[in-house]
Parts: structure tokens; C-alpha cells; sequence
């Protein structure tokens, strides 16, 4: 079984937070039906973006489930979780609420990028009131999502700097109490 980050942009198709829940809902039953399923998904607090990561046999399972839920598929990547176990995600008890992106440059394989995030992550202490939770890092090393629970953009980008990565883009991620 593989991972898969699908982005999307919700907007227009979902407004609240409680259709967004049963558009998530929809899709899973409908991943089941594949043996896939819907581990997460994170989105904009203006649902203009979306990211979406399925665990299954194939990207072809995931993509197809999103279409047959009227969900725009804009980019699809395998993915290796970092910093966090699969079984621990599933249990959806992280609070998150800033999604950070960066481009990986392409001189960088896996085995560097895991070995400097290994170095570096210890720096994360300097920045108490941010809470990294995990990242999720395309296979084919074009890029990678960091999630953060962090009070704002100016503490996520003081973690970043502390443990000396660069932001490409940051979304704040709609959370239940936003």
C-alpha cells in the first residue's frame, strides 16, 4: 500500500466545515469500496486549497474516488510519511492549523533530506510554542508538506528559520475551532 497526496481546491464545492465532513465522509466509503482510505485531509480556511492523503494499491483508486465525488484532482504524488507513525495519524488526535510547503531543491535525494530533518529537528526546542506534527515528502523529492500547530505565521516561520528550511508557502488549515 502506497500514499498519496491529491490536491484540490474545494471552493464552491463545499462552504462549512459540516460539508466538508460529509464530502470526507462520501469519499471514504467510496475509497473502502477500493480497499483504499482517506487518512487525512487538510484545507484552507477559504477551501481554495485542499490536500488530501489516501493510503492504497495505487494513485489510479485515489484519483478516481475524488473524480467520482466531484473533486477536481489538480496534482497527484506518492508520498513517504516523516516524523510520525501511520497507525498515529489514523487516530486524528494532532491538532494542526499551519501547513507549511517547500519546493526540495533537486540536488537533494530522500536519504540527505531524512538525515539533515534528523539533524536539524532538535532546534525545534528553540521554538516551544510551536508543535511540529509531522511532514509528508513526495517520493520523486519535488517537495514537502510540514504540518504545525503553532499560535501564528510568525512563530511557524521562527520554527522554520530554528531548525533552517525555507518556506516555500504556508496555509493556515481549518481547524474545528476556526
Amino acid at each position: 500500500m502506497g500514499l498519496y497526496l491529491i490536491e484540490s481546491s474545494l471552493n464552491g464545492i463545499v462552504s462549512t466545515k459540516e460539508e466538508l465532513d460529509q464530502k470526507a465522509t462520501n469519499l471514504n466509503e467510496e475509497l473502502n469500496k477500493n480497499n483504499a482510505a482517506l487518512i487525512e485531509l487538510q484545507v484552507s480556511r477559504d477551501f481554495s486549497r485542499s490536500f488530501f492523503i489516501v493510503e492504497g494499491e495505487d494513485r489510479t483508486v485515489a484519483t478516481n474516488a475524488l473524480r467520482a465525488a466531484e473533486i477536481p484532482v489538480q496534482l497527484v504524488k506518492e508520498v513517504r510519511l516523516v516524523g510520525k507513525e501511520l497507525a498515529d495519524v489514523k487516530k486524528n488526535k494532532d491538532v494542526v492549523n499551519y501547513l507549511v510547503e517547500w519546493n526540495i531543491p533537486e540536488n537533494i535525494t530522500m536519504d540527505q533530506y531524512l538525515e539533515r530533518k534528523k539533524k536539524n529537528s532538535v532546534h525545534y526546542q528553540e521554538v516551544p510554542e510551536v508543535a511540529f506534527s509531522r511532514t509528508y515528502v513526495c517520493e520523486d523529492m519535488t517537495k514537502c508538506l510540514c504540518f504545525y500547530d503553532a499560535p501564528d505565521v510568525a512563530a511557524v516561520k521562527r520554527a522554520r528559520e530554528a531548525v533552517q528550511t525555507p518556506i516555500d508557502s504556508i496555509t493556515e488549515i481549518l481547524t474545528d475551532n476556526k
